[in-house]
């Protein structure tokens, strides 16, 4: 990945980003070629030398049986948006602007392992269920199911590990503009209603203040 000085993520960030509930995409590369899946993920910091991330696949998924050669590799993407000249006050000054998309991502690579133990997998699915309810009013818990239906659910299913070898993470967030125009950013998108990623514009706008 193509990571330009400004754009370039710290390892703090790339935990927070890392621990962020969210789904990404699992490729791997085998002998009947490139294979993805797109699944959520938990970040076990403590897994391995560089930490892990957790999941699941379904067990008529062929991506868990074919052997991945050399290293696998997730994407993770957070929000993203196309970012309009219209929006920087430098396009009345001089007009030498484009168009752009902003976006943050990280490319997590590893060792894959494979886990079809149902103890495994039941801790597993009852972590991802405690982090995504977690905001709920009334969380749903794995224990409201049946336990008969629950172990026919678990059996439908195979653990998947990236024992994190590596990590490369960019997030490109107008931080290359002036704070007038990366105002009009932050404007713009809340004026579209993508409230996510203005937020995203304004706190890499905040650390780089922080950090000048």
């Amino acid at each position: 990945m193509y990571v330009p000085s400004h754009f370039a993520v710290d390892q703090d960030a790339v935990t927070e980003l890392l621990s962020t509930p969210g789904a990404a995409n699992l490729v791997t590369s085998t002998e009947h070629g490139l294979l993805a899946t797109l699944l959520p993920f938990i970040y076990e910091p403590g897994a391995g030398e560089h930490g892990a991330l957790l999941g699941h696949v379904a067990r008529n998924n062929d991506q868990w049986r074919l052997p991945a050669s050399g290293e696998s590799l997730v994407i993770i993407q957070r929000s993203d948006a196309y970012i309009s000249p219209t929006w920087y006050p430098s396009k009345a000054e001089h007009g030498r602007v484009v168009p752009t998309w902003n976006y943050t991502t990280a490319h997590v690579y590893g060792r894959l392992v494979i886990h079809d133990d149902p103890v495994w997998l039941e801790d597993l699915v009852r972590r991802l269920t405690t982090l995504h309810e977690a905001a709920s009013e009334r969380p749903w818990t794995v224990d409201d199911a049946p336990a008969r239906y629950l172990a026919g659910q678990l059996r439908a299913i195979v653990g998947v590990e990236l024992l994190i070898t590596r990590v490369e993470a960019k997030r490109k967030l107008s931080q290359n503009r002036p704070t007038a125009d990366v105002d009009g950013v932050i404007a713009g998108l809340r004026a579209k209603g993508d409230l996510a990623s203005a937020a995203d514009v304004e706190r890499a706008q905040q650390d780089r203040t922080r950090g000048s």
